[in-house]
């Protein structure tokens, strides 16, 4: 399971170690889940649920802690590449 990285508004954020290396993050509530890029730009890679008003939360959300997030996920990535 990959940890918590931040969670707002009922939205929990998490970054995955085993996937592609482009910086991303998933973002889960209530049974739905999304997948944003953090690079080149902020960006809705896939949906699961969530209405166009949630998607927008998220995005500010994600505009407001997106350099946090690409911190948070280089850091978590480095980790698992020493293991």
């Amino acid at each position: 399971m990959s940890p918590v990285f931040h969670r707002e508004d009922g939205f929990c954020f998490r970054i995955f170690s085993n996937e592609e290396s482009r910086k991303h993050i998933h973002v889960e509530k209530a049974g739905k889940r999304a997948k944003f890029w953090l690079e080149p730009s902020f960006e809705l890679s896939e949906n699961y649920g969530f209405t166009d008003r949630e998607i927008n939360k998220i995005f500010k959300i994600i505009s407001n802690n997106g350099e946090d997030f690409k911190t948070k996920y280089t850091e978590h990535i480095s980790k698992r590449s020493d293991d």
